[in-house]
């Protein structure tokens, strides 16, 4: 596999996975490079989610497709926002209009609390062709807490606001490099790069 197609449009965890897929000589191409609109996502887990947009991109594109689902899991709203988390504040706006809506919408929701782990959960699947009746599946999760109020000015989405006590920064704070070695996303796509790697 020399070729894929990331069926994603979001240009932060394009970035992500393309400098994680370049060791592998593989070149990976957005859908929306290729004109495909987003699937939806009605489903209510990350698996489900994940794996809807993995065969949508590949049937439109007739190339192997790879597709995650993630998103902030936060103990005390029972795993809110969850596979909701791009659009827990609504879906008007830009990528950026948004992030600010959900973070400001987040920190609401917890004045106040004392308690507030929280994790980032992903879900990465890759399909050979739409009708793979095997995909490969991995999965990560990056444990960190709440923040009180958002730091950093890198990454996007809810990272401004992810705490990372081991190490004393949100994931806005840390480098690209750095983070890619220790997320959510990073630590699923190594797992599913290593099994491809096997069948090669």
């Amino acid at each position: 596999m020399n070729r894929l197609v990331i069926a994603s449009s979001n240009p932060g965890k394009l970035a992500e996975i393309r400098a994680l897929l370049a060791p592998l000589g593989i070149e990976a191409v957005s859908q929306g490079e290729l004109g495909i609109p987003d699937a939806e996502e009605p489903h209510c887990t990350f698996l489900e989610n994940a794996l809807a947009k993995a065969r949508h991109a590949s049937r439109a594109s007739s190339l192997p497709a790879l597709a995650d689902d993630s998103g902030l899991c936060v103990a005390g709203l029972g795993g809110d926002p969850g596979v909701n988390s791009a659009y827990y504040a609504g879906v008007e706006g830009s990528r950026h209009e948004r992030d600010a809506r959900n973070n400001a919408k987040l920190l609401a929701a917890m004045t106040g609390w004392a308690a507030r782990d929280a994790h980032y959960a992903c879900v990465m699947v890759l399909v050979r062709h739409a009708l793979d009746p095997e995909p490969l599946v991995a999965e990560g999760n990056w444990a960190g807490a709440i923040a009180e109020q958002p730091r950093g000015a890198n990454g996007f989405g809810y990272d401004p606001l992810f705490y990372l006590p081991g190490i004393g920064k949100t994931a806005a704070e840390l480098e690209a490099g750095e983070k890619n070695r220790i997320s959510h996303r990073g630590l699923a796509l190594r797992q599913l790069l290593e099994r491809l790697r096997q069948e090669r």
